[in-house]
């Protein structure tokens, strides 16, 4: 059978080549152009058919030898590997200096299938989380980290499904992008880990558009519905609704932009109880019961500005530099509604020989977003658990004195990275915060809360 192009080939060859010798001696110089002219395009269009069953049949038998259905086109695998030191410390004295050591493992693999669609899941580590009021109810995998710590007498540790989406694509061409996913899936929306901790995996349905306006400018709408709990029995079960407009401009090869601006609504906030829902983070109002006091509907206002140098000292290709911020506003609380974030980027990593320096300093008041969201590593400490719940600690799942990240924060955040590979990543990240609202609660003697959080990362991509 793989024969049979060959032999089709070469018999359309030898009866072209006779036939055009038998008539040949009859026709004049242009007749006989004409009749070449004929043969050749004669053997082109034969030649593009040979082509097209080659291929299809190379294809068949590529899928025959991976055992993938014929609707299935591609199937790709990918993960990481990061190994973690980290290390929290505060200025009070009541704080006891906490080393930890820990991995985290991710592995995937997406289906890309005719008609546009494709499905994927992901495995990940992380410890098992308990909440609530008693702090025995199990969640799961912390929704805001899939590290594990090392300890424990070296015993077996957990794996959990950290993606399963599916995706339809039913609109790309060169103007266009069309595409939603539902399940669990990366978050949608391009903003920092102040609004959205990027570990956090959400869960829902999702629309992202974007359309090209020329080569140098492009609209992209991203919207999503997220499912934040399933309570039997009840009628009012707690979601999140956001969508995002983006403006992105390459005004030179050197001078990009891009600007942003971006609503949310959490709706069923009398159902984000302790007992009900996973409660990691710290910063919120909440009452004597752990319900929270305030609506979540802010609208983010985003910028950022990128430079590219031609070339900079230890680094290669062109050099960015990028500079940007955000600013959020929550109608739904009274006060401590307001957060804002202004940073800079030196180079970029992720290429072999590569680096990248970060920094930012950032202000996320009490109520100005939904404690659950942001980076959970970006923290401080609280000496007498939550000072906004009036003593009822305990109902806010916090368990009295600890470092907790979340909203009512303000500090500084320094990242530097290297790529050894382009596979192998080292980071070292260091927060330096303090509350806004101090610790009313704390002992008068030592109401200090500023923290530190050091963690020295090193990943491998595969």
């Amino acid at each position: 059978m793989k024969q049979l192009p060959q032999f089709i080939a070469a018999g359309i060859l030898c009866c072209g080549s006779l036939s055009y010798a038998q008539d040949n001696s009859n026709l004049t110089d242009a007749h006989r152009l004409r009749r070449l002219e004929e043969a050749v395009r004669q053997l082109q269009e034969e030649n593009r058919e040979l082509r097209a069953y080659a291929t299809k049949e190379s294809s068949k038998t590529e899928r025959q030898k991976s055992v993938l259905p014929d609707w299935v086109t591609s199937f790709k695998f990918t993960g990481d590997m990061r190994g973690r030191f980290e290390q929290n410390s505060a200025v009070n004295s009541a704080f006891v200096d906490r080393n930890r050591y820990r991995y985290r493992l991710r592995f995937g693999a997406a289906a890309t299938m005719l008609d546009d669609f494709e499905v994927g899941f992901r495995l990940s580590s992380g410890d098992p989380f308990t909440g609530g009021l008693t702090g025995t109810t199990l969640f799961g995998g912390n929704p805001d980290s899939a590290n594990t710590t090392l300890g424990n007498g070296a015993s077996r540790k957990f794996l959990w499904v950290d993606k399963a989406y599916g995706k339809w694509t039913p609109i790309h061409n060169g103007d266009w992008t069309v595409s939603g996913t539902i399940g669990k899936m990366d978050n949608p929306f391009a903003l920092s880990n102040m609004i959205f901790d990027y570990d956090i995996q959400p869960e829902g349905a999702a629309l992202q558009t974007a359309y090209h306006l020329n080569d140098k400018h492009s609209l992209k709408f991203n919207g999503a519905f997220f499912v934040l709990n399933e309570i039997p029995g009840s009628s009012d079960d707690p979601y999140m609704a956001g969508a995002q407009l983006l403006w992105e401009s390459e005004w030179t090869p050197a001078l990009e932009t891009a600007m942003g601006i971006s609503a949310f609504n959490v709706a069923g906030k009398d159902q984000l109880l302790p007992s009900q829902a996973p409660n990691v983070e710290a910063g919120n109002t909440r009452d004597a019961t752990g319900r929270l006091l305030s609506n979540f509907n802010p609208i983010v206002g985003s910028a950022s500005l990128t430079y590219k140098f031609d070339s900079m000292p230890f680094y290669k290709n062109q050099f960015p530099v990028k500079v940007g911020g955000e600013f959020l506003k929550n109608p739904g609380a009274r006060s401590n509604n307001e957060a804002w974030n202004a940073g800079v980027t030196f180079g970029k990593a992720g290429k072999k020989g590569n680096w990248e320096v970060f920094y930012r300093y950032q202000v996320l008041k009490a109520n100005a977003w939904y404690e659950e969201f942001p980076d959970d590593d970006n923290g401080a400490f609280y000496a007498a658990g939550h000072p906004l719940l009036t003593g009822a600690s305990n109902a806010n799942g916090l368990q009295g004195a600890g470092f907790f990240g979340g909203t009512n924060i303000k500090g500084h955040y320094l990242k530097a990275t290297y790529s050894f590979t382009d596979a192998a990543t080292l980071s070292l990240s260091y927060y330096l915060n303090e509350l806004i609202i101090d610790n009313a609660l704390a002992s008068a003697t030592d109401k200090r809360d500023r923290a530190g959080h050091l963690i020295a990362d090193l990943m491998w991509r595969f």
